[in-house]
C-alpha cells in the first residue's frame, strides 16, 4: 500500500515561493508518474503538474506554466513542486498522486489515473 505525505504548505505573501514535498513509501517510487493536483473551496480539483516515472517528461496546468516546476529524486521517493510568483488564486489545498499504471509513457493529467493520494497541504497566498 502507498503512502504519501505531503509537507512545505503554508502561509506566503503574494510573489513570493514555496516549495512542497510528498514522500512515497510502500512500492518502486521511480517506476510511478507523479502529479501534483489542487482544490480551493467551493471549486472542482485542479491539475496543478505531473511529472513521468523517469522524470524526464512534464506536463503543467495553465494557470501555473512558467511560475511551477515539479521535479523528483527518485533516490529519496520524493517529488517536489517549487511555486514561484505566487498569486492569491494559487490559494488552496495541494495534493501529491501516484499514477496507478508503471511506467505509463504518456505523462496523465487526469485525477482518475492516479490510484494514491497523500493527505494535503495547505498554501495560502495573501494579497
Amino acid at each position: 500500500q502507498v503512502q504519501l505525505v505531503e509537507s512545505g504548505g503554508g502561509l506566503v505573501q503574494a510573489g513570493g515561493s514555496l516549495r512542497l514535498s510528498c514522500r512515497s513509501s510502500g512500492r518502486t517510487f521511480s517506476a510511478f508518474g507523479m502529479g501534483w493536483f489542487r482544490q480551493a473551496p467551493g471549486k472542482e480539483r485542479e491539475f496543478v503538474a505531473a511529472i513521468s516515472w523517469s522524470g524526464g517528461r512534464t506536463r503543467y496546468g495553465d494557470s501555473v506554466k512558467g511560475r511551477f516546476t515539479i521535479s523528483r529524486d527518485n533516490a529519496k521517493n520524493t517529488v517536489y513542486l517549487q511555486m514561484n510568483i505566487l498569486k492569491p488564486e494559487d490559494t488552496a489545498v495541494y495534493y501529491c498522486a501516484q499514477d496507478r499504471a508503471s511506467n505509463r509513457v504518456v505523462v496523465s493529467t487526469t485525477p482518475k489515473d492516479f490510484g494514491s493520494w497523500g493527505q494535503g497541504t495547505q498554501v495560502t497566498v495573501s494579497s
